[in-house]
């Protein structure tokens, strides 16, 4: 039976939940997608469609397994997510083996469905994890929804550590690191009962839930985190890539720096929130991400870009987490069916728009630049697969296997060919071996003349991406401003609660911190954050 004193051992189940999802996508995001480019001969545009794939599976289980969480419960849907993360590694890890026999094609779509799985996991995570802990701390649930997301950029801060500190092993090993949190909270979920959902204790139908999205502000409210999903996770799929090419050597550490800062300041949403109601918060937030974007996209040198990304980290700290908990508390009757399609949706966004549109965008002004200022350089890199985004022109982007190439110097390929050679697999190969002709034949004799022209067209169209970028939380802005100023007149904005019966009562705002004050185990904060 569920023991309402030990609600902090399954707030800390959650957290470990979104710090395994953070460390998986790290370690892709700062160490393999570089492997995978130069390994499998990706294009930006292909390895945002990979990682996009996975945010993609994510939202699509948020939407569908958020329909029946409240009627099978929170500890079985965690359970499933578990299994799944292992099937993902067991998945991803084929990749070379995929490509040694049949090439990128297929190896393209084993990535692909190891990311999905991966993401579906997580996925599974994040649709029992919210409604869970809104549901623990029904007093303050904005604030300890930060707590939890505080998780996803602890997450992304071991990974990356990982993935510089461990840097000379194989991907598939630094890929691996993210089981160690899956086992954790395994254990925990394993050996912890859980309360039921609110909703269903309540007793609100499902047909009651569903008819929450009747209401346009939970519609509107929707729209806007399809843009939080594109700034936050999109971007973050691309960000160490593009502070990396400004200041060189210091992207991993830029990525570590902004991920601390988010950790950081999800623990004190609370106060925040006792100042300016949740709505104002998120309304500074996007200003601030707006601005950040748009500097990161446009400042030269180390000491500029580091200011630009604090600007950035302070604005995106608070979006998605406070996005929850507005829903959460204007929305109860929903139960995990309205906050899975907060989540649902958002990372779809990121998925199929985020992900994929800021590869291609890099893609495209990259070659618009390229093309138009060095032709000759083009021809020689240009990729042979073309890209498409909705319904933006064709792009064909520079291939990420002969840029990895120019770039090292032809160290890694030249290991490759003498390994396949000692091993009398080299006249049949037919990756290494022709790119290996390509660079001896065509690229070598112009390497010094190409690689300053390469790294500026890739910086070129990595800037250009994250300005275009910042007009989505412009859009958030101007979006939480009208919910500000249209609360204002309606009274102010009030969390909404629901009774035993399922009816709904209307109270302040979240309490102050010595009101929720609580006895017996605590989450992962030191006393009340």
């Amino acid at each position: 039976m569920y023991d309402p004193s030990k609600r902090g051992k399954l707030l800390w189940a959650s957290f470990l939940t979104l710090i395994a999802a953070g460390v998986g996508f790290s370690v892709r995001g700062t160490g393999m997608l570089e492997a995978w480019a130069r390994d499998f001969g990706f294009t930006f545009s292909e390895l945002g469609t990979i990682t996009g794939g996975g945010l993609v599976g994510f939202g699509v289980v948020i939407l569908g397994a958020s329909l029946f969480t409240d009627r099978v419960g929170y500890k079985a849907i965690l359970v499933l997510a578990g299994v799944l993360q292992v099937l993902s590694y067991v998945v991803t890890i084929a990749a070379p083996f995929v490509f040694a026999a049949s090439g990128k094609d297929p190896t393209y779509w084993c990535l692909f469905i190891g990311m999905f799985m991966f993401s579906v996991s997580a996925g599974l995570g994040e649709c029992a994890i919210n409604p869970l802990v809104a549901d623990l701390y029904p007093e303050r649930k904005v604030h300890y929804l930060n707590i939890l997301h505080a998780g996803w950029p602890a997450g992304l801060v071991l990974g990356a550590v990982v993935g510089l500190t461990m840097g000379g092993l194989a991907w598939q090993v630094l890929l691996a690191t993210f089981l160690i949190p899956v086992a954790a909270y395994m254990f925990l979920v394993l050996t912890t009962p859980f309360p039921r959902s609110a909703a269903s204790a309540a007793g609100v139908s499902f047909g009651s839930m569903l008819l929450e999205f009747a209401s346009p502000l939970l519609l509107f409210l929707l729209f806007l985190h399809a843009c939080v999903g594109y700034v936050e996770l999109g971007t973050d799929s691309w960000i160490a890539y593009v502070t990396e090419r400004i200041a060189e050597g210091q992207g991993i550490y830029l990525f570590i720096y902004a991920s601390m800062l988010m950790f950081i300041l999800r623990f004190t949403a609370g106060p925040i929130v006792e100042k300016i109601n949740p709505l104002g918060l998120l309304c500074i937030s996007a200003a601030m991400g707006a601005t950040g974007l748009y500097l990161i996209g446009s400042v030269k040198g180390a000491a500029m870009v580091w200011g630009a990304v604090t600007i950035y980290g302070f604005g995106k700290t608070f979006l998605w987490p406070t996005m929850l908990g507005v829903v959460g508390e204007r929305f109860p009757r929903g139960g995990a069916v309205t906050m899975g399609a907060v989540g649902g949706i958002g990372m779809l966004s990121a998925g199929l728009l985020g992900g994929p549109g800021i590869g291609y965008k890099q893609d495209y002004f990259a070659t618009q630049k390229i093309k138009g200022e060095n032709p000759a350089v083009y021809q020689r890199y240009e990729s042979q697969d073309v890209n498409h985004f909705l319904f933006f022109p064709e792009v064909q982007g520079l291939d990420g296997a002969k840029v990895g190439v120019l770039l090292d110097g032809a160290n890694t390929l030249k290991h490759d060919v003498e390994t396949l050679k000692e091993q009398g697999e080299y006249a049949d190969n037919t990756t290494i071996k022709p790119l290996y002709n390509w660079w001896e034949d065509t690229a070598k004799q112009h390497a010094d003349h190409d690689k300053p022209i390469i790294v500026e067209t890739r910086l070129y169209g990595g800037q250009t991406a994250m300005r275009y970028t910042a007009l989505i939380p412009t859009t958030m802005c101007v979006g939480f401003l009208i919910l500000v100023i249209a609360f204002k007149l309606a009274g102010g904005y009030h969390a909404i609660e629901i009774d035993a019966g399922g009816k709904e009562h209307e109270k302040p705002g979240e309490p102050s911190a010595e009101d929720a004050i609580e006895d017996g185990e605590q989450g992962p904060t030191s006393g009340q954050a």
